[in-house]
């Protein structure tokens, strides 16, 4: 439930940092972090790379897959469009897809297993086993959580990325280079993504079409935790671990979805800004 936690939760912080540096919701991240699975395992198994140079190459696929996203499909739609976000989440949608298909063209159809980048035998700790893929997740989002934590409250960048999203044309009012904080947004969310998908992936591997998957969770994980603290998505994924674990257990897997959404819907009519709220001072 740990490493569900973590990978949920860390997909909700890669949405939350777009929202908050853009005020753009990114439906590809899910298809980030399965393309950044899927290159490592993919150059690893089908092409002999090193585990280091696909890892590298991997990082570098989704990062520029992130930044052409808010370059070549958001930016100029939104211009186009006087500034409307719906035609940008239609094209980004079909973006979504795109990715999902050109990932089973490159690398198969096939599922494939995930990479350990950290090994060592389980640690048995008071009866229970902690594995290298549950050190490795737990380890990764501790430093992207603590890591865009401090970001934002000691330096100028993440003052400034939380302006360009609240408001656009007021912070380049007050000298913001705004298309540029919207793009290092886009970039730092891909970041996350990626390595989300890479630790997530360590144990039970990954195929081209699980990124619709992932983005959905990540999206109602950021939901239900919040946008008032980069904490927040922490807490949504957490209860929807819950939700995923205690589904299969009691009634079967294959309702494990269906009920996630039937939470989700229940969760939506009861609280729909999230359990963290960001508080305006008056």
């Amino acid at each position: 439930m740990i490493e569900l936690t973590c990978f949920f939760g860390l997909l909700g912080l890669a949405y939350l940092v777009v929202l908050e540096g853009s005020g753009f919701f990114n439906l590809a991240i899910g298809p980030y972090a399965m393309m950044g699975a899927l290159s490592v395992s993919g150059l690893v198994i089908n092409q002999g790379l090193t585990l280091w140079l696909a890892l590298v190459i991997g990082l570098v696929v989704v990062l520029l897959l992130a930044g052409s996203t808010e370059l070549l499909v958001v930016r100029p739609i939104e211009r186009r469009s006087g500034g409307a976000e719906f035609p940008a989440l239609v094209a980004v949608a079909a973006l979504v897809f795109g990715i999902s298909q050109g990932a089973g063209l490159v690398f198969g159809r096939l599922p494939l297993p995930g990479q350990q980048v950290v090994s060592f035998p389980a640690i048995d700790l008071a009866g229970a086993f902690v594995s290298a893929s549950l050190v490795l997740i737990v380890g990764f989002a501790i430093v992207a959580f603590g890591g865009l934590t401090l970001l934002a409250r000691t330096t100028a960048f993440g003052r400034a990325l939380r302006a360009a999203g609240d408001n656009r044309e007021a912070a380049r009012i007050l000298g913001l280079r705004v298309d540029r904080i919207r793009l290092l947004a886009f970039i730092v969310s891909g970041g996350i993504a990626c390595g989300a998908g890479i630790a997530f992936a360590s144990k039970g591997g990954v195929s081209y079409d699980v990124g619709l998957h992932w983005a959905l969770l990540g999206f109602l994980a950021l939901v239900i935790g919040g946008t008032g603290s980069w904490l927040a998505p922490l807490l949504g994924g957490f209860i929807l671990s819950i939700t995923q674990v205690i589904v299969p257990f009691f009634i079967g897997g294959e309702f494990a979805d269906y009920a996630v959404l039937l939470f989700a819907l229940i969760f939506f009519g009861f609280r729909p800004q999230g359990l963290y709220v960001r508080k305006v001072r008056t």
